[in-house]
C-alpha cells in the first residue's frame, strides 16, 4: 500500500486500533470461525487492517519520540535553573571588594544631593525639563521663606520657584500664538510708548495668556507689579518666566487666604514705588487699596475692572461717595460679553468637568443657574453633548431666552432632588446654600462657573457632621452621616480657570480691551474723566474686532458716501449707537 493509500485509510476509519475479530470473521459463530482459514475477501480486509496498525504504530513511535525529546528540554532547562539558583546562593560568599558599583555621573550625583533621596523611578520617569517641574522640597517649603534670585539678581518678587522659567516661557511663546490682536498692538505704538510713565499695579489671573498682556504693556512703556486674583488659577512656570524678564510678581499656585492678600500687600507696598493706574479682577485689590493705602488714589489716573463682581463693588464704592478715581467698566463691553463670557465658557465648561470627574454628559440631568452670556455659552455647550438642561433665572428676558432655545426654566428647589449636577452661573451670593446641598442625591456635582466665588455656601459644609475626603487635585467628596456624598469642584471657585484650560484666543479679546482701557485713561486729558464709572467705548470695541479679523480671511464691506448719510454714522465707525444690544 502506498503512503496515499495509507493515508485515505486513516481518514476513512473511525477508530486507529484492530478492528473487532467478529466483524473480521464474519457472520458465524464466534467460537466456530476463530481457527478457519479467512477466504480471499477476508484477506483483503486483513491486509487493510495490518496497514492501518502499521500507520499506528508508527504514530505511536513518533509521539513517543516527541515526548522524549520534550522531556530532555525539560530536564535540561531544570539543570540550568538549579545551576543558577546555586549562583544566587553562593553570590554572598563572594568578596564584596570584588565588586565594582559604576558611579552615577557628576551632575546627577549632584542633583541627588540637591533635591534629597528620591526613588529612582521617578527621577528617570521624568525628562529633560525635570528642573522644570516644582521639587518635592519646593513644594514643603512656602516661598515666602526663601531667598530667590533672578539671572539679573533681582529678588522683587516670590513665587514657587524661579528655575520654573524656561518652561514658562515656553507656555508664554506658545500662547502668544493666540493672541495676534496683542502682538499687532504692539508692534503698532510700541515706537510711541504710549504707557511711559504709566506704573500699573495688577491683580488678576496669572497664566500664560495674562504674561502675554503684562508684558505687552511693559513693551509700551509701562511699570508693571503683578499678583493674583484667584489662587488656583495661578501656572508656577509663568509666573517665574514673568520675575525672570524682571516683571515683579507675587503669587504661587495653590496660596492660603492669609497668602493671598500677603501677596496683594507686598505688590502694593513697594518702597519708592507708587501706583497711578489699576488693573483689577474681582475687586480685591482696589478694596486693599481703599482700606490700607487710601493715599495712593491721589495719583492714581484709573481703575480697569473686568469681572462682575468687581464691577458691583465698584458701583457700592460710588453710590457711597468713596469711589477715588475713574473707572472703565471692561466687563460690560460688547466685545468682552460677547465673545469672552460666552465662547470661553461654552469650550471650558466642558473640560473643566471631563478633566475633574470623567463624567459623561449624555444623558445627565443638569441644571444651570443663571442665564446670562456664561449661562447661554454652558447650556449650548452641555444640550450639544446631549445633556438634559434646566435653566434657572430671575431676569424674564434671559428666561424667555432660554426657553426660545428649548430649555426647561424651572425653580433650583423643584429639581435640585432629581439633577446630576449643579453649575452656578450668576456671581451672586448662596445661589446653592446648605439646605439645598441636603436636598441633593448622592454623587451629585457642584461647580461654579460665575466669578464670585460666594455662590456655592461652602462655608456652610465646615461642620463636624460632615466629613471632607479629597479625591483629586481640587475635587471632593462631601460625606453626610447616611453615607450620602456631593462632589465639590474646586471648592466653589471658578471651575474653569481652576480644574481646565481656556481658550486663548478668545481671551486675547479681553486683554486687548484691557490694554486699550488702560491707554485710554493714562493719556486722557486732565479732566475727561470724573470719579465715575464709565462704560468701554463703541469705538474701541469696534478697534478690537478689526485687530481679531486679521487673523481671519475675513473682508469688511465699505459704506459709500451716500450710505454713511442716509444712515447717518461715520463711514469709519462706531457703526451702533451705545444703546444697541447686539
Amino acid at each position: 500500500m502506498t503512503d496515499n493509500e495509507a493515508d485515505d485509510s486513516i481518514k476513512n476509519t473511525s477508530q486507529l486500533g484492530p478492528p473487532d475479530p467478529t466483524t473480521a470473521a464474519g457472520n458465524g459463530s464466534k467460537g466456530e470461525n476463530v481457527g478457519i482459514e479467512p477466504s480471499s475477501n477476508d484477506k483483503s480486509a486483513t491486509g487493510a487492517s495490518a496497514s492501518v496498525s502499521a500507520v499506528t504504530s508508527q504514530l505511536l513511535r513518533m509521539l513517543a519520540a516527541a515526548e522524549a525529546r520534550r522531556s530532555a528540554y525539560l530536564h535540561s532547562a531544570e539543570e540550568a535553573s538549579a545551576a543558577r539558583d546555586g549562583e544566587v546562593r553562593e553570590a554572598p560568599r563572594t568578596e564584596r571588594q570584588q565588586i565594582e558599583v559604576p558611579q552615577p555621573p557628576h551632575e546627577f550625583k549632584d542633583r541627588l544631593t540637591k533635591t534629597g533621596h528620591r526613588s529612582l523611578s521617578c527621577s528617570l520617569s521624568r525628562s529633560s525639563t525635570d528642573n522644570l517641574s516644582s521639587e518635592s522640597t519646593d513644594e514643603e517649603i512656602s516661598p515666602q521663606n526663601k531667598e530667590q534670585k533672578n539671572s539679573k539678581g533681582s529678588n522683587d518678587f516670590c513665587i514657587r520657584s524661579i528655575r520654573q522659567a524656561a518652561f514658562g516661557r515656553r507656555e508664554i511663546e506658545m500662547a502668544e500664538q493666540e493672541m495676534p490682536a496683542l502682538v499687532m498692538l504692539r508692534k503698532a505704538t510700541q515706537g510711541e510708548k504710549p504707557l511711559a510713565g504709566a506704573k500699573i499695579v495688577g491683580c488678576t489671573h496669572i497664566t500664560a495668556h495674562t504674561a502675554v498682556l503684562i508684558e505687552t504693556l511693559s513693551l509700551l512703556g509701562a511699570q508693571c507689579r503683578w499678583t493674583a486674583c484667584n489662587i488656583y488659577s495661578i501656572q508656577n512656570e509663568v509666573a517665574a518666566a514673568l520675575a525672570e524678564g524682571g516683571v515683579p510678581v507675587f503669587a504661587w499656585k495653590g496660596e492660603s487666604e492669609e497668602d493671598y492678600f500677603w501677596c496683594i500687600d507686598k505688590c502694593v507696598n513697594a518702597e519708592g514705588w507708587e501706583p497711578n493706574l489699576i488693573l483689577d479682577d474681582g475687586g480685591d485689590l482696589t478694596h486693599w487699596i481703599y482700606r490700607k493705602y487710601p493715599q495712593l488714589f491721589e495719583n492714581i489716573k484709573g481703575i480697569v475692572e473686568e469681572s462682575v463682581s468687581g464691577v458691583h463693588r465698584l458701583y457700592q464704592l460710588y453710590k457711597a461717595g468713596k469711589l477715588c478715581s475713574p473707572a472703565i467698566n471692561v466687563n460690560e463691553s460688547v466685545i468682552k460679553q460677547k465673545f469672552d463670557n460666552f465662547y470661553c465658557c461654552k469650550e471650558s465648561v466642558l473640560d473643566g468637568l471631563k478633566r475633574t470627574t470623567d463624567v459623561t454628559l449624555s444623558g445627565k440631568q443638569v441644571v444651570v443657574c443663571g442665564y446670562g452670556e456664561v449661562g447661554k455659552g454652558c447650556c449650548a455647550a452641555l444640550k450639544g453633548l446631549g445633556a438634559i438642561v434646566y435653566v434657572t433665572e430671575i431676569d424674564p428676558i434671559c428666561a424667555l431666552q432660554a426657553c426660545m432655545e428649548g430649555l426647561q426654566l424651572a425653580r433650583l428647589n423643584d429639581v435640585i432632588k432629581m439633577v446630576d449636577i449643579v453649575i452656578t452661573c450668576t456671581g451672586d451670593k448662596n445661589v446653592v446654600t446648605r439646605e439645598l446641598l441636603e436636598s441633593m442625591k448622592s454623587g451629585c456635582i457642584v461647580c461654579n462657573m460665575g466669578h464670585s466665588n460666594t455662590e456655592i455656601d461652602v462655608a456652610s459644609l465646615l461642620t463636624p457632621d460632615l466629613t471632607w475626603r479629597r479625591i483629586r487635585k481640587r475635587v471632593d467628596h462631601i460625606v453626610w452621616p447616611d453615607g450620602k456624598q456631593i462632589v465639590l469642584l474646586a471648592k466653589g471657585r471658578l471651575l474653569n480657570l481652576s480644574c481646565s484650560t481656556v481658550p486663548v484666543y478668545v481671551l486675547c479679546i479681553t486683554a486687548t480691551t484691557q490694554a486699550l482701557a488702560l491707554i485710554e485713561l493714562f493719556n486722557a486729558p486732565e479732566g475727561r474723566y470724573k470719579q465715575d464709572i464709565y462704560m468701554f467705548p463703541k469705538k474701541m470695541d469696534e478697534y478690537v474686532a478689526v485687530l481679531h479679523l486679521q487673523s481671519y480671511d475675513a473682508h469688511l464691506t465699505e459704506l459709500t458716501d451716500e450710505q454713511a448719510k442716509y444712515m447717518g454714522v461715520n463711514k469709519s465707525g462706531p457703526f451702533k449707537p451705545s444703546y444697541y444690544r447686539y
